[in-house]
């Protein structure tokens, strides 16, 4: 059979030009975050809110509450534990330019309501540097979670004793990503220490240390020493549970509110 040319069908046909057709935008592509698909945000309450054991008056800390939910709204202050490396940014009338940054690892939380604190440690030039920061401190610019992370103990005090190596961080450091519905993920590092003697005697079972390779420092016989000291009896005392599972639903209910008006 005879091919024809696409000229020669269109003579075929009779000859006459086709209208173009409407030109159509090709469809808009749809992106979908495949880190936030069908995941749930994890829960999330910081340690301040919750008031401490045998509180005398209830509505200080409601009122507290209150003033911290509303620095909230204006401030943006991240999720951290002890252990995770962050940078902090605070108004100084005496820097260069009026503002002061520092990057360190949380060795620290404590206190309650608008009192609460942490504590950020780095070693510069040999020399180690501690800063005890007021979370809801005004002067306070900028929080930073460079690495979100956990450690084996809720108290890294002990870093001071440690290696330098421990504490050491770049002011320069980037931020480490993680997604926000992952788990945060426990470093399960032991620390290495200095020779004795120590600022305290982290061995001790009243400091619950899991954090520190004491084989390395210690014999069996002063750990076995050391473990006379404790008070295994303390764990039956009913008087001195205090489950705060009821308060944290109820001042988890109490700030999605404020935050959501």
């Amino acid at each position: 059979p005879r091919l024809l040319s696409p000229f020669h069908r269109l003579l075929s046909t009779g000859g006459g030009r086709e209208e173009p057709t409407k030109f159509q935008p090709p469809p808009k592509p749809v992106i979908i975050d495949q880190r936030k698909s069908g995941a749930v945000q994890r829960k999330y309450l910081s340690p301040e809110f919750i008031p401490p054991r045998g509180r005398k008056d209830p509505f200080k800390y409601y009122a507290e509450r209150k003033d911290m939910i509303e620095r909230r709204k204006v401030f943006h202050i991240p999720e951290f534990y002890p252990g995770s490396i962050m940078a902090v940014t605070m108004a100084d009338p005496y820097a260069s330019g009026k503002t002061n940054r520092f990057v360190g690892i949380c060795i620290r939380r404590s206190g309650a309501g608008l009192g609460a604190t942490f504590v950020l440690r780095n070693i510069i030039e040999g020399q180690g540097i501690e800063i005890r920061y007021d979370l809801y401190s005004p002067r306070i610019q900028t929080i930073e979670v460079l690495k979100l992370e956990k450690r084996l103990d809720d108290n890294l005090m002990y870093l001071r004793d440690a290696l330098p190596e421990y504490s050491t961080f770049d002011m320069n450091m980037k931020p480490v990503p993680i997604m926000s519905d992952a788990e945060v993920p426990v470093n399960t590092i032991k620390v290495r220490m200095k020779p004795k003697p120590w600022s305290k005697r982290w061995e001790r079972p009243m400091f619950n240390i899991q954090g520190i390779r004491f084989d390395l420092y210690l014999s069996e016989e002063k750990m076995e020493a050391a473990k006379k000291t404790g008070r295994p009896w303390e764990k039956f005392d009913m008087l001195k549970e205090y489950d705060t599972t009821k308060i944290e639903e109820d001042i988890w209910k109490e700030i999605n509110e404020a935050l959501n008006k």
